[in-house]
């Protein structure tokens, strides 16, 4: 009895002992697991040095193991949208597996990128395009659409052209078209250049379906997918390489490999594919060359594109760049746009910059958007130039609060979360300081050489 415990307990032990240990740190990527090999583009970004890279490689049997089996992989993968949202990829891919009503699918990618501080897929589009290509055809099939229609800012000139080569090029190779790649599917590529507009990533449709509502109609009146330039072009490597590959890189639920954009008050601004779950100050310390003037000269940094809000230099030290580590912090990854601002930052001016762009791009639909913006960028400018009341510092916290949430896509969350900051952050007290002190600086301006009484007065009502 003794002898089998003993043997039990060794079994457990061993089995413990081979279990492995839980991965704690994330980062640098190495080489090898690259999936954007010509970011920087140093290397051919046409059909011939795209198959040295290894883009096309075995795809037709990709494509000839069914959408079941792509859907899986990119299932198992982890992988969440890139556009922002970080819906599950392979869940939204498989809503559109159904049996058809013998109308067509369709594949929309939002190769639009309108958004300040946001120029990751920009890099694939004008060194990388046939990742993109390649990427459509194996999301197309997983899908069982009929043709994927890419979306593209309208002043990316050099990047739309390089991307129709691109097409161009895989139609004379028979990669896409009829028979695409010899397997017997079908599938169709094009290009639709926009007029300049700041487009979002809506998913209206997928969240009505969610609540179980009536779906809004897709493109031509057929079920259409909305995906993101960077999710479908990582599909491919996903599914040669293994949905437990991609797995393998951050934290759970927040897998793979990312593009993150650095600019601002950095030494070398940079776009980089780096591990999901890497710390920020890592990341802009191992690539951007650090902060200018050192880290201890950082002020704050917006972690995911404009329309996310700032974290302080207290937090930026201790964060994970994913999607829960943001959350946690307040903020979101989004399109993983870092936008960093050193003590020399005037952090008033530049959130109403910010206001400003999203108040120019409002269609004017949704009434808390056309009115709400309107009305949050002139107190933000009236914040900057120092008039304003110290009443509006809340007021401004209470109609973004009121914009948020109530409108039909996302651009009027995206122009309110710039000025939600904690209240209990450094940032939001040096908002208030500041604010408070351009009102004094600028009230006293005013009292100068006026009758005491007057001033008295004026001071007063002012400061309600």
């Amino acid at each position: 009895c003794t002898v089998l415990l003993l043997v039990t307990a060794g079994s457990l032990y061993a089995n413990v002992q081979l279990s492995p240990p839980k991965k704690t740190t994330y980062g640098p990527l190495a080489d090898e697991d690259r999936i954007f090999t010509n970011l920087y583009g140093r290397h051919d970004w046409r059909l011939k040095g795209a198959l040295k890279r290894g883009d096309w490689y075995k795809t037709k049997e990709i494509l000839l193991k069914g959408v079941d089996w792509i859907l899986n992989e990119v299932k198992v993968s982890g992988l969440r949208g890139r556009g922002g949202a970080g819906f599950p990829t392979g869940m939204k891919w498989g809503f559109m597996n159904k049996p058809s009503d013998g109308r067509p699918k369709y594949l929309v990618v939002n190769a639009d990128e309108g958004e300040p501080g946001t120029c990751k897929d920009r890099e694939i589009l004008r060194n990388d395009p046939h990742k993109l290509v390649e990427g459509c055809l194996i999301a197309g099939r997983a899908m069982g659409a009929r043709a994927a229609y890419i979306y593209i800012r309208g002043e990316f000139y050099n990047e739309s052209s390089n991307l129709q080569v691109a097409i161009n090029e895989a139609y004379a190779a028979g990669l896409i078209g009829r028979n695409a790649c010899g397997s017997g599917y079908d599938f169709d590529v094009f290009v639709m250049r926009g007029a300049g507009a700041y487009i979002c990533g809506e998913e209206t449709a997928l969240i009505e379906s969610l609540e179980g509502k009536q779906g809004k109609l897709g493109v031509f009146g057929c079920p259409t997918t909305v995906a993101n330039v960077e999710t479908v072009s990582v599909a491919p490597a996903i599914c040669r390489r293994g949905g437990s590959w991609f797995l393998s890189f951050g934290r759970e639920r927040n897998s793979g490999t990312k593009l993150f954009n650095i600019s601002g008050h950095v030494n070398h601004p940079c776009t980089v594919e780096e591990e999901m779950s890497i710390p920020l100050k890592d990341l802009i310390e191992r690539h951007a060359g650090g902060v200018r003037g050192g880290w201890d000269n950082l002020l704050a940094v917006i972690p995911g594109g404009s329309s996310t809000p700032l974290i302080p230099k207290k937090v930026c030290e201790e964060v994970l760049m994913d999607f829960d580590g943001l959350i946690q912090a307040q903020t979101g990854l989004g399109t993983a746009a870092l936008i960093v601002m050193d003590k020399s930052t005037d952090i008033i001016r530049a959130i109403a910059r910010l206001i400003e762009f999203y108040k120019h791009e409002s269609c004017g639909q949704c009434t808390p958007c056309r009115e709400g913006v309107d009305w949050m960028n002139k107190m933000m400018w009236r914040f900057v130039r120092g008039d304003a009341r110290p009443a509006e510092i809340d007021m401004i916290w209470e109609i973004s609060k009121q914009i948020e949430g109530h409108t039909i896509c996302a651009l009027g969350d995206g122009a309110a979360w710039p000025v939600q900051v904690n209240s209990s952050t450094v940032i939001i007290n040096l908002h208030t300081n500041r604010i408070i002190k351009r009102i004094i600086g600028e009230l006293w301006k005013q009292l100068s050489g006026k009758d005491l009484v007057y001033s008295l007065r004026f001071s007063i009502l002012n400061l309600i």
